[in-house]
């Protein structure tokens, strides 16, 4: 097994090809080689701001996601983000998604936490992802770092109103929308689906588009990525592994009841 593998969402993204994600929320490697004997999906985003996972997790992840043509990625809280971000890069996770990004100073830490010395805070370090010390500190490090796809998430009133400046900052790749966060930081929570969520969410994916930095949309059915693709959306993650679950038991377990609630 090399060590330092490609990145298959940088390598789709410098195609300027579509990608499709998943995400988990379990911290068992398990889910993440079910999800990769599908073949249907580029990417693996452990949603580490939710899950319960400790280092030795990060690292399992990364193996059994290995077993496959597929990459990876993190979202991670706002602290500690620097020490998060090094620890999953360091794994093998190649990816970040950054919550809770409000400002220029929040953008800017993010991408120096991923991002090579000098520029950035990612130093020489015997860790997973370069083998310990076969690639510790080389070239080819430096090269893995920058590759790595650095994405915020806008979810506060504070990003949509520094959102042309949050996307000018040098390294930033990606951008999600959070309709739950964001409602509660305009006082509205609870209401996603408002006028004033859907406005901020249009915004970001227009501005995105105009910045040269690609819009993700977080979609749990096929159905609804007709209307992204329309307005330039190319980068799409598809439901989370606790949701699925829940909507598939509820939507059968009902149906079960009623059939038996007929026959017995």
């Amino acid at each position: 097994m090399p060590v330092l593998r490609k990145n298959r969402l940088r390598e789709l993204m410098r195609k300027d090809r579509p990608t499709i994600g998943t995400r988990m929320i379990s911290s068992w490697p398990g889910i993440m080689e079910v999800i990769g004997y599908t073949g249907a999906v580029d990417y693996v985003e452990f949603v580490g701001e939710y899950g319960s996972y400790d280092l030795y997790a990060l690292d399992e992840l990364a193996r059994a996601s290995e077993l496959f043509d597929m990459s990876t990625m993190i979202k991670i809280d706002a602290e500690p983000r620097t020490f998060i971000a090094q620890r999953a890069i360091g794994s093998g996770i190649q990816n970040v998604l950054f919550a809770d990004i409000r400002d220029v100073k929040d953008a800017e830490e993010a991408v120096r936490a991923v991002r090579p010395e000098p520029k950035g805070w990612n130093g020489c370090s015997m860790r997973r992802v370069g083998g310990y010390l076969l690639e510790c500190g080389t070239p080819k490090f430096v090269e893995y770092c920058n590759d790595v796809v650095v994405a915020f998430m806008i979810e506060k009133k504070s990003a949509i109103d520094n959102l042309e400046e949050i996307l000018s900052v040098d390294g930033v790749d990606m951008v999600q929308f959070g309709p739950c966060d964001y409602s509660m930081s305009i006082d509205m929570p609870g209401q996603r689906s408002h006028s004033k969520v859907k406005e901020a969410e249009m915004k970001m994916i227009k501005t995105a588009l105009k910045f040269g930095v690609h819009p993700r949309a977080e979609i749990n059915s096929v159905k609804e990525a007709q209307k992204y693709i329309d307005l330039g959306v190319r980068d799409f993650n598809i439901n989370t592994d606790i949701v699925i679950l829940y909507q598939w038991l509820k939507e059968n377990g009902e149906a079960l009841l009623e059939i038996l609630k007929k026959n017995l």
